[in-house]
């Protein structure tokens, strides 16, 4: 062999293993696709405050949308049904990576591929969810940010107590025992209940249009406050502001999980920072296209928690917030 010939051939081979595992996009130049899977609002819709920090986690880690990475968005415009429809047209765009923004959209991609790595941003409890077989160690090709929901019910129903003077009675929003998620927040909330001598009430809805049903037996058996589960599909922000219009015009304090609902008229919140969440899923998704395989990364939960208040939602039912709450809020919302 020539001299110049064994030069390129070593350069060649040092290349080769200089080169990262995971890096195919780098080597071949292409830049990796992100199919980004959400279950609400679309591009026409109010800002994503969810999309917001996931982007910007990705920029932190150098990739910017339409020049070091692509993604392809798909919403379900809050029609949960679609799911499975959208997680299939990403499966077929082949795309490197996909991203959901809940628990459902992963398991509906998780439905559609067994291959293509899948990054919640959020979960209600990935393992009794069957997204993945341990936090510790998921097994599949899921990993990502579990929320953990039914952990905050407790803190809810507490927070209600110390809000609402002799508070003894309480309607629990829901979508009654369908699933993993929702048994769980039902059980730890009535575990939190005895000691705190609050009775629960369900009611209980399968969609948006039995909301105002659900207000006026709430109303009919004098509750007193009303708190929210997850409610899956349902979540949009649209729905928050119904709920919080709700909860106003029959005069029943209600506390929401996500700060988002408190923004849009609702007395208060307590729940993960999501938007915590989603900036941390970046990382997933670094460390994923730089070959990392899903199944030995472990499911992240939350370290950050939001307590939200809405002091003129509180005026209008007449409630004054003790200085102990207040001082937990952030954000207030005057």
């Amino acid at each position: 062999m020539k001299p110049r010939a064994v030069v390129l051939s070593i350069l060649l081979v040092l290349g080769i293993f200089a080169t990262p595992l995971g890096a195919d996009a780098q080597q071949s130049g292409k830049v990796p696709t992100i199919g980004y899977l959400v279950q609400f609002s679309g591009a026409a819709g109010p800002p994503n405050v969810n999309l917001t920090a996931f982007l910007e986690g990705l920029r932190d880690l150098g990739y910017v949308d339409g020049k070091t990475i692509a993604i392809e968005y798909r919403y379900t415009e809050g029609k949960s049904d679609r799911l499975p429809e959208l997680a299939a047209e990403l499966v077929r765009l082949k795309v490197d990576l996909i991203v959901t923004e809940t628990g459902t959209a992963a398991l509906r991609a998780k439905e559609a591929t067994q291959t293509i790595p899948i990054v919640m941003e959020g979960s209600g409890d990935a393992v009794s969810q069957g997204l993945v077989a341990s936090l510790a160690a998921p097994g599949g090709n899921v990993t990502g940010l579990t929320a953990l929901s039914p952990a905050a019910s407790g803190k809810r129903l507490q927070l209600l107590t110390e809000v609402v003077p002799k508070l003894t009675q309480v309607g629990v929003l829901w979508t009654g025992p369908s699933g993993p998620v929702s048994d769980r927040e039902w059980a730890e909330t009535r575990a939190a209940a005895q000691p705190l001598q609050v009775q629960l009430t369900s009611l209980e809805v399968r969609g948006a249009a039995e909301f105002p049903g659900a207000f006026a037996e709430a109303a009919r058996q004098h509750l007193q406050a009303v708190l929210l589960f997850d409610i899956g599909g349902m979540g949009t922000p649209a729905v928050g502001a119904q709920l919080a219009d709700l909860a106003a015009q029959h005069r029943l304090p209600m506390v929401f999980q996500s700060a988002m609902q408190v923004q849009r008229g609702g007395l208060m919140s307590y729940g993960p920072d999501f938007p915590d969440l989603c900036r941390r899923a970046a990382t997933y998704v670094d460390r994923i296209l730089k070959g990392a395989n899903p199944a030995e990364l472990p499911v992240g939960q939350p370290t950050k928690f939001i307590l939200a208040i809405n002091l003129k939602a509180a005026k209008a039912l007449d409630l004054t917030i003790p200085p102990s709450v207040l001082s937990q809020a952030d954000p207030l919302i005057e």
